[in-house]
Order: structure tokens, then sequence, then C-alpha cells
């Protein structure tokens, strides 16, 4: 059975294209049912287009609290029944009601190597501190922000000389990279959340994601 997506943006939506990408290469046994962004005017919206996926705009400048506001998007949601929600640059804190709604369903990437730099501006932040690598983690959703079980990271070297553009690009491909592979692994039913724990093929990921040692 194909899994239905529902993808949650708000800005240019190029880890959105990649799922969309991999949906229509048949390397995802599932579609992206519906796009639904906070912002009217964002280049998410138009690859939504372009694929023929229907969208939403739900502004939460509409709403006079994030539980009003989480409430209209769970609810347009909930029309489409998904199997499966992503987060894709989707930049609103969420409510623990909407969070616990969709337990064990949606997926976030966050720009870092969990659980280094949770929240804005990691690359800045990782560039600050002299790190010498960065990366991106693909994690269950929980109340905690950015601290959900993580299921894979990949990671990317920081140059001396690099700009932060440097950096934001060599993540995102990254990123493009392990989002569709977690949402393949979850679309055939080989992902899976229990009991906060993130498990694989009925294994319990390691801490820091597949592939990782504690």
């Amino acid at each position: 059975m194909m899994k239905k997506i529902v993808v949650l943006v708000s800005g240019s939506g190029s880890n959105l294209q990649a799922i969309i990408d991999a949906c229509e290469r048949q390397q995802i046994d599932g579609n992206v049912v519906a796009v639904m962004s906070n912002k009217a005017d964002v280049f998410a919206l138009e690859r939504a287009r372009l694929a023929n996926i229907p969208s939403h705009v739900i502004s939460h400048l509409d709403y006079s609290s994030r539980e009003r506001f989480d409430k209209a998007v769970a609810k347009q949601i909930d029309d489409y029944q998904p199997d499966l929600i992503i987060l894709a640059g989707y930049m609103r804190i969420l409510t623990a009601d909407f969070v616990n709604h969709y337990a064990g369903k949606m997926l976030n990437i966050h720009p870092s190597l969990l659980p280094k730099y949770p929240g804005l501006h990691t690359h800045h932040r990782a560039i600050e501190a002299g790190d010498k690598e960065h990366g991106t983690t693909v994690h269950f959703v929980t109340p905690e922000l950015d601290g959900g079980p993580i299921i894979l990271q990949a990671k990317v070297p920081i140059f001396i000389d690099d700009e932060e553009q440097d950096v934001i690009e060599r993540v995102l491909a990254q990123e493009h990279q392990i989002y569709p592979m977690v949402v393949k692994w979850f679309c055939c039913d080989r992902l899976k959340m229990l009991n906060g724990k993130a498990y694989l093929d009925n294994q319990e990921i390691p801490a820091y994601g597949y592939g990782n040692e504690d």
C-alpha cells in the first residue's frame, strides 16, 4: 500500500523537491499528497504546483495563539489522512498537542549533528566554535525541540577558509541524500518509533543514529 505523505514547509523547499523526485523515481513507496506552508510567498509552493501536488497556506499571523494555529494546521493535515508528516524547513515551534497527535509518524531534518546546536543559526555556530565537522540529522519529532530520537546523520567537513554559505551548501547536498532514504525506510515499514526510541528492522538505532556507535 502506497503511503500518503504531507510535507510542511516555510522556505525554498529543496528537501521537498528531493522527496518529490524520489517518489517520482519510485524509490519511495509513497506519494506527497499535499504541501502546507505558513508563508504564502515561498518557492516550495511553486515546487508543489509544478509537481501537481495540492498546496495550502495557513498563516500563523492569522491566529491569536500557537495552539489555535496548530489546531488549524492539524485539521487541514487530517483531511488527507496521511501516513507520514515531513517537516522540510518548517520554521515553527510545534505545540505538544500537535506533536503528540502525530507521534511516531512525523519526521524532521535539522542542520546540525544533534544534540549539538538545536535551534537556529547552526552553521554559524559551528564555524564560530571552530568545529572541524558539521552535518545534518533526521529524527522523529517529539515535544522537545530538535530532541526526538535520531535516525540518521551525515557529516561534512568544515575547512579553515569556509564561508557560512560553503557549509550550508555542503550540508544541503547531504540532506538531499539522507532525507529521502529515511522516508523510504518509513514507507516500507522498516522504521518506527517505540517508547521514545527509533527502530530500524526491529533493531534499536544507536543514540547518534544508524551506522553510529554510542
